[in-house]
């Protein structure tokens, strides 16, 4: 704290923080016994930015009396806690004392506005800031401390269903990690979960139709992020509740607008998610990583019970997502074809859950897009791509899907039926293939 002496201001530059400023009583008595004797009054007390810390009633004074300038003492605060701190510091040396209900708000707001390494030391400040005993400051601060730390707890759930490392955990809420990893055991206790959470976790929600046959049409694509291939969040439900449970962790490299983020939270899935280019709105929960360089590195890998593939359906996704010749929207299908398969197989041999793991690809296969307007059949490419066992081919129509006059027509004229069908194809990973 520096202190420069006494300078000038116009009254009009005075800012007064209602936010920071103690919650003390005013009094207009006070002001008007003021307003009589300016010259008498010692200066107020304001901060480097004009922050009035001390004298609201002489302030007023001046302001009610029209005077344009008043006598300050200029002491520079270190941050909005330390204006706090001696704003009360000053309150309480010369002005109405704060009740007891305006301090145990001073205390709360004070100790949450410091660092979490120094709140244990800043509560014995607490007392002599406000004049009270410790047990007054630790009944003051006993509902925020357990607020605070369900605040934590919570964060840290939702950072661990990210698939987020013990030490990222602590490091992000400046805990110990000893606290993390008793948290983190008590998160994977599915029988301390609350019903409510048990019912979201096991798909018993009414929202929720157990699939039964492996052909899963709708009428139309589930509203949510509009975004250039974004997945069925309806068919990504159906595999979660086949073939993971609570807790497992799910990777989705194309994760597009976010649809898996939002189901696995729901359905307690851990998720490790990234794009080669996430949208800006959620960047901050879909890394950020190109498939055509390799594959991502969760820390869980023993978790992972699916992979989900929603890719750019080969032509169909041209020049959509970037004019970039390694999208594998833009690749020639050669290239397609060995890109996916490798990254298909380079996860087979990743996947180490001991109950084994699947992977699972939804695609189209292309045809108005095409060259020559060819049917492409992904599906097949891949099934002869890939030598893994396959669980479950799944048909996933929309049963609204039309072609435009244009397609219709070509098609008529050349003897041709077009594509509407579309299919997911789920391969079975034992442990250690």
């Amino acid at each position: 704290m520096s202190n420069n002496g006494h300078k000038t201001i116009k009254t009009a530059d005075v800012v007064f923080r209602d936010d920071l400023y103690p919650r003390i009583e005013t009094s207009a008595v006070t002001v008007q016994k003021y307003a009589e004797d300016l010259d008498v009054l010692p200066p107020i007390e304001v901060n480097q930015h004009n922050e009035l810390i001390d004298g609201w009633h002489r302030w007023t004074a001046h302001k009610k009396n029209g005077v344009e300038t008043i006598r300050a003492i200029l002491t520079e605060t270190k941050s909005d806690v330390h204006f706090l701190e001696l704003a009360i510091e000053r309150n309480a040396k010369h002005g109405i004392q704060l009740s007891i209900d305006d301090k145990e708000n001073m205390a709360i707001k004070i100790w949450l506005g410091t660092p979490a390494k120094e709140q244990a030391a800043k509560e014995g400040e607490l007392q002599r800031i406000l004049s009270v005993g410790a047990k007054q400051i630790q009944r003051f601060l006993s509902r925020t401390k357990k607020e605070k730390k369900e605040g934590a707890r919570k964060q840290a759930f939702n950072m661990w269903l990210a698939c987020a490392t013990q030490q990222e955990i602590s490091a992000e809420l400046t805990l110990d990690q000893g606290t993390v990893s008793k948290w983190i055991e008590e998160f994977m206790n599915f029988g301390q979960m609350s019903e409510f959470h048990k019912t979201q976790a096991k798909h018993a929600d009414e929202s929720f139709h157990a699939p039964i046959y492996n052909i899963w049409k709708q009428q139309e694509k589930t509203s949510g992020s509009n975004h250039f291939g974004n997945s069925e969040i309806r068919w990504l439900d159906n595999l979660l509740y086949l073939y993971t449970r609570p807790f497992d962790v799910v990777i989705d490299p194309f994760a597009g607008g976010g649809s898996t983020v939002d189901l696995c939270r729901k359905r307690f899935r851990r998720y490790y998610v990234s794009d080669r280019k996430p949208i800006v709105e959620r960047e901050k929960e879909i890394r950020a990583h190109d498939l055509t360089e390799g594959l991502p590195k969760p820390p869980q890998w023993k978790d992972v019970r699916l992979v989900y593939l929603d890719p750019p359906y080969w032509k169909q996704a041209a020049g959509e997502y970037s004019d970039d010749p390694t999208d594998l929207a833009n690749m020639p299908l050669d290239q397609f074809n060995k890109t996916l398969a490798d990254i298909i197989n380079g996860f087979a041999k990743k996947l180490t859950n001991e109950d084994g793991a699947y992977i699972a690809l939804i695609i189209q296969p292309t045809q108005w897009k095409a060259p020559e307007r060819q049917f492409t059949d992904h599906v097949g490419d891949m099934l002869r791509a890939v030598k893994l066992p396959v669980d479950m081919r799944f048909s996933v129509p929309y049963e609204s899907q039309q072609c435009n006059a244009q397609m219709v027509e070509w098609a008529k004229e050349n003897k041709r039926c077009l594509v509407l069908t579309r299919e997911i194809i789920v391969w079975r990973v034992a442990n250690g293939t």
